[in-house]
């Protein structure tokens, strides 16, 4: 595994990442799409099963998802390596029932039994994941812990994309690396960890280099 070093948000990062991070109206697409791509995709999960299933939201974030997942009859637990992160998760998923958070590393075991959760989502991470040992290493938690689903997001390797990234850089320096994959390696380190890919789709197809993957567990 590498030897990345996450440094986690305290309560005033959290609380301006919130503010500032989908303010432009780039972003503010962005949302909508993520947003429009999730709430299909658990609604065709929430059908398959004849009760609510239980949903690890990995890593939480300021649970810019939360209310999307509990509106659709999962019952949410939030994870994230920042406490103010997790607790501000928990905050925006409050329904009515008490909200579970718990502050977990994923580049390290995850803290929860086999099986422990009906549905995972990694939204938004593993881009950051530079290391093809840990993609697995997380891909492999992430199947240990699911049911049976995962929905997990990647930058898909997109000239286009990479070309406004290289632009951008050069505009405005940021210490920001993204990790692209092409579709066969992730779907190979997906197999590796025991995972079919079952739906793909594309944030922007042809603009933009997020992908969401519907995952599911080989018998």
């Amino acid at each position: 595994m590498s030897s990345s070093k996450p440094t986690p948000f305290d309560e005033q990062q959290v609380a301006e990442y919130e503010r500032r991070r989908y303010r432009g109206l780039d972003q503010r697409l962005v949302h909508w799409r993520e947003t429009r791509i999730l709430s299909q995709w658990l609604k065709d999960l929430a059908g398959k099963s004849d009760f609510p299933g239980l949903c690890l939201d990995a890593p939480c974030g300021y649970g810019r998802f939360s209310q999307l997942i509990l509106a659709h009859g999962f019952k949410l637990v939030s994870a994230d390596l920042s406490l103010s992160m997790v607790k501000r998760a928990r905050k925006r998923g409050f329904n009515g029932h008490f909200p579970i958070g718990i502050v977990i590393n994923l580049l390290s075991d995850f803290p929860f039994a086999d099986h422990s959760f009906d549905l995972v989502l990694a939204l938004r991470f593993f881009h950051h994941l530079h290391s093809p040992e840990e993609r697995q290493h997380v891909l492999a938690e992430i199947g240990r812990v699911t049911g049976r689903w995962a929905i997990v997001s990647f930058y898909r390797k997109q000239s286009l994309h990479e070309l406004q990234r290289k632009l951008r850089r050069r505009l405005r320096p940021s210490a920001t690396r993204i990790s692209m994959l092409p579709l066969a390696t992730f779907s190979r380190e997906a197999a590796l960890a025991g995972f079919r890919l079952k739906k793909i789709s594309a944030l922007w197809p042809g603009f933009h280099a997020q992908h969401f993957a519907l995952l599911e567990k080989m018998e």
